[in-house]
């Protein structure tokens, strides 16, 4: 970032070429075309030769002549692909990725992304230094600066959310032309990028979908050789993302308001990139990373706590777990179904342990999971990333559908009056991850409010009407005020679609392993 955009190499002109292969004593023939070069060997001549023992000046001549045609072709083509295959990745490279502005950005300058609709992002390059106790990035410059830049900015990217962004710190980038009273403190070697972890943070899906995935947009070409300035600094956030943090930075994240210290970077990014719902575009990304990437990544970040957890866990049973008996039904393949339990009074499964049982009765080894706001997230991601699939009512938790491995099956329960939402937030980056998606949207009978609502009611009728009053009505009536009560006979189908799915994954996959 911030080097100077290369230019767009152009394919040389090239012959094309066509040899077949000489054998022993064969003679190879020339003939050129308007528009290549086609040499072949006369297989007959070489039969009629191999058993003469003298040859003549002439035909050696040739012969040797044949031998060099042959070699300097051999050569050609070689050069020719490695030339056209270099040149094909140096115009991948230049066209995956289109250049955003401030791409071109000079040295000891300031340079500000304002196009995107969810984010600003801010480069700073040069002498770059922090100043906690005026909120300001400051960039030293000479006295001879002809222009001197100012910046505001406020690090988070929900750009449009007036109300949520009035809450976030707003840091001053500015150019000083006199440095004396911000001496160094602290000199980093590498870059540093500033983020704020204010907003929404405390919900499951904007610290993935606002913070951690942008996180990873921006700083992974990195290799970690990156610092994290973080403005609203909460020690649990550390303690819950450290694992997912440690992968992206080893530096320690410096907390930008207690830390009174002055650092010194040559570059400095203020902001972070975001491209999609909870997704990673591989046409945005320098290297085309995707968010199956990301995922590899979590799985890279998690293996060591996960291992961890085995080890003590084990200690812990009276029977070792490697002398536990094996199941007795391992010999029938029961895929692992995943229920996220919501708690509280708002989008439970009434009927959750009838729900239980019909899975179980169809083939499937299940799980209930209640995750809560203290459980450590290395232990839900060891259980989805292990499932075969997830069943959940939309919300918040359903997030954690970025645990699953691609090819899984992912199923969400759609209350009423949040289809746009549950196919936006979670479906379609589902399918972008490479789940199975299979929504279920429930009927009104399906929803406690058809006991609370006459049935005629618009709350029951014409969600999208009631949608339409905004978004609070929206949440009073139809996120913090509705459980939803399954009808089983027509979710069983749900259920065995998905388990017809998995079993005949799995038998796939055992005939290709035999073969």
């Amino acid at each position: 970032m911030g080097q100077k955009q290369k230019q767009k190499q152009q394919p040389q002109q090239h012959r094309r070429i066509y040899v077949l292969q000489l054998r022993k004593a064969d003679t190879i023939h020339c003939v050129k075309e308007p528009d290549h070069l086609m040499c072949y060997y006369d297989y007959a001549a070489g039969r009629s030769n191999r058993s003469k023992q003298h040859h003549h000046p002439l035909r050696r001549l040739f012969f040797l002549l044949s031998s060099l045609c042959f070699s300097l072709l051999f050569l050609s083509l070689l050069f020719y692909s490695l030339g056209t295959e270099q040149i094909r990745q140096v115009e991948r490279n230049l066209q995956a990725v289109p250049k955003p502005p401030c791409s071109s950005m000079g040295n000891n300058s300031i340079c500000c992304d304002r196009t995107s609709f969810r984010t600003d992002i801010c480069f700073m390059r040069g002498d770059v230094r922090t100043n906690s106790p005026s909120s300001s990035i400051l960039l030293a410059s000479s006295p001879a600066t002809p222009n001197i830049t100012e910046e505001k900015i406020r690090p988070y990217t929900r750009k449009w959310e007036t109300n949520v962004m009035s809450t976030i710190d707003e840091l001053k980038l500015k150019q000083v032309t006199d440095s004396g009273s911000h001496k160094c403190d602290v000199t980093h070697d590498v870059p540093a990028i500033i983020f704020s972890t204010g907003g929404y943070t405390g919900n499951v899906y904007h610290e993935f979908n606002d913070g951690i995935i942008p996180l990873y947009i921006t700083s992974q070409h990195f290799n970690r050789k990156v610092v994290f300035i973080i403005l609203e600094y909460h020690s649990w956030w550390i303690t819950k993302y450290g694992d997912v943090v440690s992968r992206l930075s080893k530096y320690k994240p410096i907390d930008f308001t207690n830390d009174k210290r002055t650092h010194c970077f040559k570059e400095v990014i203020v902001g972070l990139r975001i491209h999609d719902e909870l997704n990673v575009d591989p046409k945005k990304m320098i290297r085309g990373k995707s968010i199956r990437d990301f995922r590899r990544m979590l799985d890279v970040a998690y293996r060591g706590r996960i291992d961890y957890i085995k080890r003590v866990d084990g200690r812990r049973s009276l029977v070792p777990l490697q002398s536990l008996p094996v199941s007795l039904n391992r010999e029938v393949y029961r895929p692992k179904l995943v229920i996220l339990s919501r708690s509280g009074v708002s989008r439970m499964i009434e009927n959750e342990a009838e729900l239980v049982l019909l899975a179980k009765k169809i083939g499937f080894e299940v799980q209930v999971l209640k995750p809560d706001r203290t459980t450590e997230l290395c232990k839900i991601y060891r259980e989805l990333n292990y499932s075969d699939a997830m069943i959940g009512v939309h919300g918040a938790a359903m997030t954690h559908f970025l645990f699953m491995r691609p090819g899984k099956v992912f199923m969400q329960i759609i209350p009423l009056g949040t289809d746009w939402a549950a196919k936006t937030y979670y479906g379609q980056p589902a399918t972008k991850l490479g789940l199975l998606y299979m929504p279920y949207k429930i009927l009104a009978k399906e929803s406690s409010l058809y006991r609370q609502y006459p049935k005629g009611d618009p709350v029951l009728t014409d969600p999208e009407s009631v949608g339409k009053r905004g978004w609070e009505v929206t949440k009073r009536v139809y996120l913090d005020r509705q459980n939803v009560r399954l009808d089983l006979g027509r979710f069983r189908k749900r259920l065995v679609k998905a388990h017809g799915y998995l079993v005949s994954k799995k038998k796939n996959q055992n005939v290709h392993s035999r073969n």
